[in-house]
């Protein structure tokens, strides 16, 4: 293969806005950008940028319904709210070219799954992407059009057989799941906080996919308070086997940043020093069981300055095989720039000082225990249809 990982980057992929109040800020992407090059993370050998273009009409229709695409045109030259289609709401306030700005992120992630179907890169990344609560007729969650499920769709033309989607948002990856809820050449897997307590309300144990798809959807719904060491044992426990189990020929991963303590939309208690384990996890397993074909998505995340650019920059270096010290300070450029931009005092170093260490889940199952109940609930649903033991 080509260059290790190829980043599918505009800058007018920040023009994903939906206005100065709304959460999902595109300066997180922005100093996520800035502080990887203050690392040197994209001078790495082997690492190189992606053209992106916006999707086409075409594309799109992959996965979304062709009178979704003209409301969302026609919401961006008017302005006007369309709430049938949740264009307009709360969540999902309309803005100007809503269109042109979220073709233009389902295109990145349509340049990075085309950058590692073709061998061009072994990785590929479009961090501004992740927009995984988008449905096929409406817009959901901060999410316009669904440019994970784009990407996995585009493979699949192309004519990959078999291709693994995992979600470490702190939110289910209900889009996902629905666009592929029926076709087992698709696995997706979410681990999340539990729908009794967060967005979108989806995500039990119980939601397994339909017909030849039956144990092809996983859920993993943690409690609110999970912690780095259960998260890690969650994940350790359900993603590596069934990932060596699938196969995939493509992993494409949802790698929101908002499972941090610090996050205001949610309850997970994960530090930066967690989400970077995951990581390194995630890694492995696309060599592992993906021939290292492996497509990273950006997603949530609303600590914008203190945990979002960190996470992503630990990512990105990561993916490039560069990866950074925790304890590294942050460079006083990027610093600055923090507060130029923002007005807020950046972190002085690239981790939360969290020591990771987790109890595998090969130790048995504790009942008194929410997780381990999680953890087997998910197992119990899914193993089987894969043929692996549960209680192993």
């Amino acid at each position: 293969m080509g260059s290790s990982l190829r980043v599918a980057w505009d800058n007018g992929l920040t023009s994903y806005n939906f206005g100065p109040d709304h959460p999902l800020a595109p300066v997180r992407v922005e100093l996520t950008m800035a502080l990887c090059r203050e690392f040197g993370v994209f001078d790495a050998p082997g690492v190189s940028f992606a053209d992106v273009e916006p999707a086409t009409d075409e594309q799109l229709k992959l996965i979304h319904e062709p009178g979704y695409i003209e409301a969302v045109k026609r919401a961006g030259t008017t302005l006007e709210s369309d709430i049938p289609f949740c264009l307009g709401t709360p969540d999902n306030p309309v803005f100007s070219q809503m269109h042109d700005a979220s073709a233009l992120v389902a295109g990145a992630s349509v340049a990075a799954a085309r950058t590692v179907w073709n061998g061009e890169a072994e990785h590929a990344a479009n961090i501004a992407g992740g927009l995984h609560h988008a449905m096929p007729n409406h817009a959901w969650g901060f999410c316009v059009y669904n440019d994970a499920s784009l990407a996995i769709a585009w493979l699949l033309e192309q004519g990959a057989k078999r291709v693994a989607y995992v979600d470490v948002d702190v939110h289910h990856g209900d889009g996902v799941q629905r666009m592929f809820y029926d076709d087992p050449r698709v696995l997706t897997i979410s681990l999340h906080e539990s729908p009794l307590t967060l967005f979108p309300g989806t995500g039990r144990p119980s939601e397994t996919g339909t017909g030849a798809a039956e144990g092809y959807a996983v859920n993993v719904a943690l409690p609110a308070g999970t912690d780095d060491a259960r998260w890690l044992r969650a994940f350790d426990a359900t993603v590596p086997p069934l990932l060596r189990e699938f196969q995939p020929e493509v992993l494409v991963t949802q790698q929101g940043a908002d499972t941090h303590t610090l996050d205001p939309l949610a309850n997970l208690t994960l530090s930066l020093d967690g989400q970077h384990r995951t990581y390194q996890a995630l890694h492995r397993l696309a060599r592992e069981s993906a021939g290292g074909r492996w497509v990273l998505l950006g997603g949530g995340g609303y600590e914008l300055v203190q945990v979002v650019p960190r996470a992503w920059t630990h990512l990105l270096a990561e993916a490039a095989g560069s990866g950074i010290d925790p304890d590294a300070e942050t460079p006083k450029e990027w610093r600055d720039f923090v507060r130029t931009r923002t007005g807020e005092v950046a972190p002085l170093y690239m981790t939360d000082n969290r020591t990771q260490v987790f109890r595998s889940f090969d130790d048995g199952f504790d009942p008194d225990d929410a997780v381990d109940r999680a953890i087997q609930a998910t197992r119990n649903a899914v193993f089987p249809s894969h043929g692996i033991d549960p209680s192993l």
